[in-house]
């Protein structure tokens, strides 16, 4: 991913940084808590050959705008529609990472005529179960603490491991590599701010406090993929598995080795994966009339 690919639009008084490459049925890339549209770069090429790609940054997070506002998962879905709407692109397959996938479940849920495809990777909202960092994240008094954690000896510390590692041969861990680039996100006030946020709209001390399980069943219609690093040390894989018997039909993809980044972990095979998905199932067709079935369906 370039600089070159890097775009800025306002959407209602604030910039928002977004990245587009490529040409073709558009997919919507949505990252995770601390991260940023750069989380995507080992993949944004290779889909752009096929696809109209489009990374944002969402409010908060990497070049985009942090202010006092809104934080709420159905706030980043609205965000994401406006965006969409302004760049003149109807309809997406929607791919969201970790609490990128919790807003692509809310966007599907929202906004379902604008949903063409789900794909979920290692994604928030299944489950209760999530990492203590991101629990003790929402505790009071948290805000004060986060910059000792942002600061300039740990935010270089991934970048060192890194460094060390590729002397003799080695690759940093997708997940270290992931966790630095969070660290580092955070040595800014306002994106410290906004993370504290976001994190207490999604979660408390006790873990995730938003599912979306009881609604999975309106995913019959959409097709649907679920991505999951095995050893994600962040969200279990369990949510993964319990996700895939509530989604009918949906596709199931474990990475074997991989942790909370398995798009990093090996990025041509989730290229390949998120290709042959794409063109192996038909975009969904919702209206009104099919969402008031399912409900009542359900419901009974």
């Amino acid at each position: 991913m370039t600089d070159s690919s890097s775009q800025q639009i306002e959407l209602h008084g604030h910039p928002v940084t977004y990245h587009q490459m490529g040409a073709g049925p558009a997919v919507l890339l949505i990252h995770g808590i601390t991260s940023s549209s750069r989380t995507w770069r080992t993949v944004m090429p290779a889909l752009a050959e096929h696809y109209t790609v489009i990374a944002p940054d969402l409010l908060g997070h990497g070049r985009s705008a942090k202010p006092r506002g809104d934080y709420s998962l159905g706030a980043y879905a609205s965000g994401l529609r406006d965006l969409l709407v302004a760049l003149e692109i109807p309809r997406a397959t929607v791919v969201g990472h970790s609490l990128g996938g919790g807003v692509a479940m809310q966007f599907a849920y929202q906004f379902p005529e604008r949903v063409e495809r789900l794909a979920l990777v290692d994604s928030g909202g299944l489950g209760s179960e999530v990492s203590l960092v991101l629990r003790a994240a929402t505790l009071p008094g948290a805000e004060y603490v986060l910059p000792l954690l942002a600061s300039s000896p740990l935010r270089g510390a991934g970048a060192a491991l890194g460094s060390v590692l590729g002397r003799v041969g080695l690759r940093a861990s997708a997940d270290v590599r992931g966790m630095a680039e969070g660290f580092e996100s955070l040595g800014d006030g306002d994106a410290r701010r906004a993370f504290v946020h976001t994190a207490r709209s999604v979660i408390d001390p006790a873990g995730q406090r938003v599912d979306a399980t009881d609604r999975l069943y309106l995913a019959e219609h959409v097709p649907s993929l679920i991505v999951w690093g095995e050893k994600d040390h962040m969200i279990p894989v369990k949510h993964a598995h319990d996700a895939h018997a509530q989604m009918p039909d949906s596709r199931l993809e474990i990475f074997a080795g991989a942790g909370h980044f398995p798009f990093n972990d090996d990025p041509e095979r989730f290229v390949a994966l998120l290709h042959d998905f794409i063109a192996t199932t038909e975009p969904a067709a919702f209206d009104d009339d099919l969402v008031r079935q399912l409900m009542l369906r359900h419901r009974s």
